[in-house]
């Protein structure tokens, strides 16, 4: 990998982030593409002089990804949002990107999708990945689509949101508690990306899934976050007919679930196997419970004062 160019879209964000450290270490140069550079800018640090670089690229608009993706080697979709514009960013952008990558004579392309991608699925968050999904294939027949459960991690919005919750509720409402994903540890996520950029030619046209070594379905997961923050909430197990009522509003500020992310919840979030896993790439799949206590330390009364959490 050493002194190849890899451009990652959206590389400030959380799995980005972990991809990038991953690179630098192996001695690849790495360009961040997103579109205000200035947030991915912590990542300079972490390489040596000139082994980062950033542009300012809009996945909706060609001309930008353009210059993003000049002299590249391999590209790396990382775009994707929980909430707002599904279309443009998961369909429209994810084209864009194979297009333009594909254009460029690049080399090699990983596309991140999700697990739950499902052409018919009730959600248009997974409906767009699906969709996405297709557009790439359309577009750069060879790349790589990578489709992780749930990720944890610090910077992880989803478990940071159940943390606070269980941390400040004085009863937690558990909503579609059977639910089921398989959360995967992002920076293992992020070691598998990086093994697939090494071979491009060995994975093309793969569709690997991640998962982690453990199941968990919603009523689950937050036992495990309560237990990583020394917790024990009230819990109460929502009928469907409540939590639809609850993701109505989900337009208001703060809210802490939307319709499509209800909608979401409607199909579990699991890797559907007879692909390549994380074993299969070398990688040891680390449970939750062996990193979450370190990062949720804040949740806990008198945060790192407090008593850790036990084993």
């Amino acid at each position: 990998m050493r002194n190849r160019l890899i451009t990652l879209v959206g590389g400030g964000g959380f799995l980005g982030r972990y991809i990038a450290q991953e690179l630098l270490a192996t001695g690849a140069r790495v360009r961040i593409a997103q579109r205000d550079p200035r947030q991915a800018f912590f990542l300079k640090p972490l390489g040596g002089l000139g082994q980062t670089q950033f542009v300012a690229a809009d996945i909706r608009k060609p001309e930008s990804l353009a210059r993003a993706f000049e002299g590249a080697d391999s590209v790396v979709n990382l775009v994707g949002v929980r909430r707002g514009d599904y279309r443009g960013l998961h369909v429209v952008g994810a084209a864009n990107a194979a297009r333009v990558a594909a254009a460029a004579g690049v080399g090699s392309f990983v596309h991140v999708s999700s697990a739950g991608a499902d052409s018919e699925a009730p959600s248009e968050y997974s409906r767009s990945k699906a969709a996405g999904e297709d557009a790439v294939r359309d577009a750069f027949p060879q790349a790589v689509i990578v489709r992780p459960s749930i990720l944890f991690g610090r910077e992880s919005g989803f478990i940071n949101m159940l943390a606070g919750m269980i941390a400040t509720l004085p009863v937690v409402p558990v909503v579609r508690p059977g639910w089921r994903c398989q959360p995967v540890y992002v920076a293992d996520v992020a070691a598998a990306i990086v093994k697939i950029l090494a071979d491009p030619a060995a994975f093309a046209g793969h569709v690997p899934e991640f998962g982690g070594p453990d199941i968990l379905a919603m009523r689950d997961l937050i036992a495990a976050i309560a237990k990583a923050t020394g917790r024990e909430p009230w819990t109460v197990e929502l009928p469907d007919v409540a939590g639809s009522l609850l993701a109505m509003f989900g337009f208001l500020p703060g809210s802490p679930l939307s319709r499509q992310e209800w909608l979401a919840l409607q199909h579990d979030n699991l890797p559907r196997g007879g692909t390549e896993g994380l074993a299969a790439l070398g990688i040891a799949p680390t449970p939750f419970s062996a990193v979450a206590p370190g990062w949720l330390v804040r949740y806990r009364r008198h945060g790192r004062f407090g008593t850790r959490a036990a084993a």
